[in-house]
């Protein structure tokens, strides 16, 4: 593939490399850019942490970084306020469906694995 005006990308061009990506837990995401990812108001998210509902890590100098699993968990309040539930009552459904996905995850890991069982084709 060439591209107008240069040669092909070669096999051990930086560009073709993948950047590692950082894990979910990995503290990235400032308040102003959660804010803007889930088009709500900064004090918006600020409440969040005051309310204990996320707990973001803080950089040396105090400023929240939130990894890409508390944004998740915002945007999910957030749906679940814009569909007139309270604070309160939004986090009560995400806990439940958290320890909903925890039970099955345990009866999954419970229950045996049965092997397959090849029948022999009838004459």
């Amino acid at each position: 593939m060439t591209r107008e005006g240069g040669a092909p990308p070669s096999t051990t061009s930086r560009v073709r490399r993948r950047a590692p990506r950082p894990d979910d837990a990995a503290p990235l995401y400032t308040v102003s850019q959660v804010a803007a990812l889930l088009a709500v108001q900064p004090a918006f998210v600020r409440r969040l942490d005051a309310e204990g509902v996320v707990v973001p890590d803080r950089t040396s100098g105090g400023q929240r970084r939130y990894s890409r699993d508390e944004v998740d968990h915002i945007a999910a309040v957030v749906q679940l306020m814009t569909e007139g539930l309270t604070l309160a009552g939004a986090q009560r459904i995400i806990e439940l469906e958290n320890e909903i996905a925890d039970l099955r995850r345990q009866l999954d890991d419970r229950r045996p694995t049965r092997p397959t069982v090849r029948q022999e084709p009838s004459p």
